[in-house]
């Protein structure tokens, strides 16, 4: 019998939650076994990372595609639909293949489930990886930009073997899984560095750079590193994003317009293009390639402008370097006097270290929650930050249009350059677009 795809998700959720990890290749690599290899279907361009691991995809994607050439690509967590996740030229997979190619693997998952492979069945995020690289086989595809869910060597992506591994900044992130330190996490994520991948490297702290460093030492392996082999050399505001001056393996290129906000998202753009030159061995892109490919960026939720009067901004940061890196990038574009913050976290993150990177640069709060489980109470939040944020005034709002009501009356008391930034979860910025977007006056939605 045909499933609904509101059944399908409903199948999805009750499956192990993709915040665990289930530390295993088992499980996916049976799948793949069963469906004929699919993540082999093309070359594969991997990146891990804490931050910047998403728009660093996205940038790649536009690269390629302005090359001419045909890409899937496949991030996480999505914001309003799974099937985000899995992008095929650009553009999410359709609601009908996305269910189609569900029932089709279905009964390859029910296989590997009832060989609880290390004591459980596929988890959500395993199955969701199978589908990507079955979507990308039955397209077919020319290059898969594929992005780790959480970690590396353990990650369900990481079935798929790389010919070029990105490592963006890494910091604390998932300690719960990842490890306690740095180091740890770092030794983590280089677990999708293989013998035949070129490495290319964002900036890093030195510890990690170590790890890195080593990693690919270990497998004689080439690695191109920012600040050496690549860089921002300089970038300046401009309307709707900034002005990017970069050297790459064509050398030095100048006024390449990126739609994008905040120096974060400028040395995204920079890793993508080394990340592209590595897997044409080397060389440079043409310039146009570059100019078309990095003006054709969307990145929806990275400081996405979604409404003008009062100006509404929203933001997947959910860790001190991206929140760090966001409250840079909206102060930096758009100036908001005062800043009012739509708040709201997953309990197991970094609450108390995120807010105090609030505190004196956040006028108002409006303390909130996205609907799911995992969120911290907007009571809790709220309390946590009247403890912690001296120079802020703190509300708090039972749900998001509640704070979004309570966050658009206090732009318009306080008038001037009032604006307002949604942040603190991926959850709670895929709401602020399902509510926003159909009514903004100034959409910028995929």
């Amino acid at each position: 019998m045909e499933m609904t795809h509101a059944r399908i998700l409903t199948d999805l959720a009750k499956r192990w939650p993709e915040h665990q990890i289930g530390p295993s290749l088992g499980r996916i690599e049976a799948l793949m076994e069963l469906l004929g290899d699919p993540q082999r279907c093309a070359p594969v361009i991997a990146i891990a990372g804490t931050n910047g691991k998403g728009s660093t995809a996205i940038m790649i994607d536009a690269l390629l595609r302005a090359q001419g050439l045909r890409t899937g690509r496949y991030t996480s967590p999505h914001l309003s639909d799974p099937r985000e996740r899995i992008a095929i030229d650009g553009r999410p997979v359709s609601e009908d293949d996305f269910d189609r190619i569900y029932q089709q693997i279905l009964p390859f998952v029910e296989l590997v489930d009832g060989q609880a492979i290390d004591g459980i069945a596929m988890t959500a995020f395993e199955l969701l990886t199978g589908l990507a690289f079955a979507a990308f086989a039955d397209a077919p595809i020319d290059v898969m930009v594929i992005e780790t869910g959480m970690g590396g060597t353990w990650d369900a992506t990481n079935v798929a073997d790389a010919q070029v591994a990105v490592i963006t900044p890494i910091g604390l992130d998932h300690m719960d899984y990842l490890g306690d330190t740095i180091e740890d996490i770092a030794n983590e994520k280089a677990g999708i560095i293989k013998a035949d991948s070129v490495l290319v490297v964002a900036g890093q702290e030195p510890a990690v750079a170590r790890v890195l460093l080593e990693r690919a030492s270990s497998l004689g392996i080439a690695v191109i590193r920012e600040g050496i082999d690549f860089a921002l050399l300089d970038r300046q505001v401009a309307v709707g994003g900034q002005l990017l001056r970069l050297d790459s393996a064509g050398g030095p290129l100048g006024d390449v317009f990126l739609p994008l906000h905040g120096a974060a998202m400028a040395h995204n753009a920079v890793l993508a293009v080394a990340a592209v030159e590595a897997l044409e061995g080397g060389r440079g892109l043409d310039p146009a390639i570059i100019e078309t490919g990095l003006a054709d960026v969307e990145a929806p939720a990275r400081l996405e402008r979604l409404r003008s009067t009062p100006p509404i901004v929203v933001d997947s940061c959910h860790n001190p370097p991206a929140v760090q890196a966001t409250l840079d990038g909206v102060e930096e574009a758009f100036a908001f006097a005062p800043l009012i913050a739509i708040w709201g976290m997953m309990a197991d993150k970094q609450i108390d270290e995120v807010l105090a990177l609030l505190n004196g640069r956040v006028s108002y709060l409006v303390a909130t929650s996205a609907q799911t489980p995992r969120a911290l109470s907007p009571d809790q939040l709220g309390r946590r930050a009247e403890l912690l944020l001296d120079d802020t005034t703190v509300f708090v709002a039972p749900d998001l249009p509640t704070a979004i009501d309570q966050a658009v009356a206090l732009a318009d008391e306080t008038g001037g350059a009032a604006g307002i930034m949604v942040g603190g979860s991926v959850a709670l910025a895929g709401e602020a677009r399902t509510l926003l977007a159909a009514g903004a006056d100034q959409p910028n939605v995929q």
